[in-house]
C-alpha cells in the first residue's frame, strides 16, 4: 500500500484547514456582490466585516486598519510602490534578506534602493540602518521583514520600532510569516504599514491583507470602486475573505496544539553531526540546515520520491532551485548552501512526519556516502 506524501513545506503555504474550507464553502453558496444594498449583498457584506474583525484580532489591529488584498504580494507592492508614492520617499532601504516580493516591489518604484546586509546569524544589520536613517537627506521609506521565510529568523522588533518609528521615515514590515506563530501589535507599534498572508496560515491562496496606518490610508494602488473603504478597487472575494477570517481565528489553538517548536526541536535532534543549521535567533517552525556535500537539489528529488515534500528555500514563480540570497547575505560558502534543506511545519505536523523526514533523509545520506565511497 502506497504511503501517503508527508507535506513539510508550510512556510510555502500551510494547508487548508478545516475551518477555513467550511467557511469557504458556506461563502460560495451566497450569491451576488458585497456592494449591493439589497439582502444579498448585506449578507456577502457581514461575511467580510466579520472577517475583517478576525484577521484584526490576530494582527492585533483595529478592524478599519485592515485591507483586503488578492495576496501579501499584493499588499506588499501596495505598501511600497504606494507608499513611496504617497509620501515622497526618496529612496526605498531593504534587507539583502528580503523576500522576492519586497526587492521587487522596491525596484519598481524607481527609487534608489539603499540594501542592508545580514550578520552572520541572519538578523539585520541594524547598525547600518542607524547610519543610513542619520544620514539621510529626504524622507526613507524602510521596508524589512519580521521573520526570515528561508531560516526562520526573527528580527529584532523592538529595536527596529525603536530606530524607525519616532522619525520622519515610513516603516513597513512584511509580516507573512510572523502572523499566527508570533504575537502581533500593530495598532499599537510604530510600522505604518504591515502585509500578512491567508495561505501561511492555512486559507485558502488568493487572499492577504494590508495593515495601514491611519495617517497611511492615503496609500493605493487599485482604483476602482470604493470597495475596502476606498483603499483597493475590485468586488470582494468574499468567500476567500470569510476563510481568510476563519483561519485567523483558528489558527494560534491549533498550531499550539500541533506543538511544533517540539516537533523541530525532535528533527533537529536527529540530524547528522555534520550537519549545519543555519540562523540564530529562530521562530520554531522551520529548521534551515545543510550537510557538506549533499546537494540540495539531490535530495529533494531523493526525498520527493519518497513522498516527503520539502524545499530549498523560498517558494518562487520559478519553482527551480537556486542559489540562495540570503544565505548568500548570511556569508554562507556557496558549496555548502547548494546543500541546503528547509523543513517547515504546521498546524497539522506531527512526530511522525518528523521520523519520516528523519528517515528519509538518512537513507538519502547513506546512499550518497556509498557513492562517494565507490567513486573513491
Amino acid at each position: 500500500m502506497t504511503r501517503a506524501a508527508i507535506y513539510l513545506d508550510h512556510n510555502a503555504a500551510s494547508p487548508l484547514l478545516p475551518e477555513a474550507r467550511a467557511a469557504l464553502v458556506a461563502g460560495l453558496d451566497l450569491t451576488g456582490n458585497a456592494s449591493s444594498v439589497h439582502g444579498h449583498g448585506r449578507a456577502l457584506r457581514n461575511l467580510i466585516d466579520t472577517a475583517r474583525g478576525q484577521v484584526a484580532a490576530l494582527a492585533g489591529a483595529e478592524r478599519k486598519q485592515v485591507v483586503f488584498t488578492g495576496s501579501a504580494t499584493e499588499a506588499i507592492t501596495q505598501a511600497i510602490v504606494g507608499g513611496a508614492r504617497a509620501f515622497a520617499s526618496e529612496a526605498i532601504v531593504i534587507s539583502a534578506g528580503e523576500h522576492a516580493a519586497v526587492s521587487k516591489a522596491a525596484e519598481m518604484t524607481g527609487l534608489p534602493v539603499i540594501t542592508i546586509g545580514l550578520l552572520a546569524d541572519g538578523s539585520i544589520d541594524l547598525d547600518q540602518l542607524v547610519g543610513r536613517l542619520q544620514h539621510a537627506g529626504g524622507n526613507l521609506l524602510v521596508a524589512l521583514h519580521w521573520v526570515n521565510n528561508e531560516t526562520g529568523v526573527v528580527q529584532d522588533m523592538a529595536r527596529i520600532n525603536a530606530l524607525v518609528g519616532p522619525t520622519r521615515h515610513t516603516l513597513f514590515i512584511d509580516a507573512v510569516q510572523a502572523f499566527g506563530k508570533l504575537p502581533l501589535d500593530f495598532a499599537a507599534s510604530a510600522p505604518d504599514m504591515m502585509a500578512v498572508s491567508g495561505h501561511k496560515i492555512g486559507a485558502p491562496a488568493g487572499i492577504g491583507a494590508l495593515l495601514v496606518k491611519a495617517h497611511a490610508d492615503v496609500v493605493r494602488l487599485i482604483p476602482g470602486g470604493g470597495q475596502e473603504q476606498g483603499r483597493r478597487g475590485g468586488t470582494e472575494a468574499a468567500a476567500l475573505i470569510a476563510a481568510f477570517g476563519a483561519a485567523a481565528s483558528a489558527i494560534v489553538d491549533r498550531y499550539t496544539a500541533a506543538n511544533v517548536p517540539a516537533l523541530i526541536a525532535r528533527l533537529e535532534a536527529a540530524l547528522p553531526d555534520d550537519a549545519v543549521v543555519f540562523g540564530g535567533e529562530r521562530l520554531g517552525n522551520v529548521v534551515n540546515f545543510a550537510v557538506p556535500g549533499v546537494k540540495n537539489a539531490t535530495a529533494m528529488m531523493g526525498l520527493d520520491l519518497m513522498g516527503l515534500s520539502v524545499s530549498s528555500g523560498s517558494a518562487c514563480s520559478s519553482g527551480k532551485v537556486g542559489p540562495s540570497h540570503v544565505l548568500a547575505a548570511m556569508g554562507v560558502a556557496p558549496e555548502l548552501a547548494e546543500c541546503a534543506l528547509r523543513v517547515s511545519l504546521g498546524w497539522n505536523s506531527t512526530s511522525d512526519d518528523v521520523d519520516a523526514f528523519v528517515a528519509g533523509y538518512r537513507t538519502i545520506l547513506e546512499r550518497q556516502r556509498a557513492r562517494q565511497g565507490q567513486a573513491a
